[in-house]
């Protein structure tokens, strides 16, 4: 699991960068997405990548990876915006941001630890198409949920499903590092 962790590390590594840069340029003009945007936003990432994975031509020149990095930086900024609440203008600086960004992951990361040690890396044998349609699924779930107004009887709320997003997009980045390899 140690080089799990490093894996893990190193794809946030190129996350981050990848959000503080977009911090630098564009401000945070995120933080006035409502949740059903942002959840909108990582489904059609999610359903670019899908297609991918099925078409055997592709018309734009760029790859899964840069979609599941946009995943990945989308969840965050969704969890973030569980927690602060979504505002009419801009409020945070990129220091605020990318502390704010590091929190939420390093929790993520804690839960992705816990399960992993729980289900011994199963994620290891699995496919990255597979990890993909899980992906679409916490999205549809999502979706259910925010129509429901966050009401939910007996499941984990959106906040979980987001994490969960995050870490199988990681997975995902994870495998296809290694294939390049």
């Amino acid at each position: 699991m140690q080089d799990t962790s490093k894996q893990y590390d190193a794809v946030i590594k190129t996350c981050r960068d990848l959000f503080t840069k977009k911090m630098k340029d564009y401000g945070s003009a995120w933080r006035i997405l409502r949740l059903p945007s942002l959840t909108d936003q990582i489904f059609i990432k999610a359903q670019r990548i899908r297609g991918l994975q099925q078409n055997e031509i592709q018309r734009v020149n760029e790859g899964q990876e840069s979609e599941f990095v946009g995943i990945i930086n989308y969840s965050v900024m969704a969890l973030i915006q569980l927690d602060k609440g979504v505002v009419e203008q801009p409020d945070l600086s990129v220091d605020e941001a990318t502390k704010l960004y590091d929190e939420k992951v390093a929790i993520t990361k804690q839960l992705m630890m816990d399960k992993n040690h729980d289900y011994g890396e199963a994620w290891r044998d699995m496919r990255v198409s597979s990890l993909t349609d899980l992906i679409l699924q916490k999205l549809l779930r999502v979706k259910q949920i925010e129509d429901n107004q966050g009401k939910t009887l007996v499941s984990e709320g959106i906040d979980a499903n987001y994490q969960d997003m995050v870490n199988y997009a990681v997975f995902a980045l994870i495998h296809l590092n290694e294939i390049k390899k």
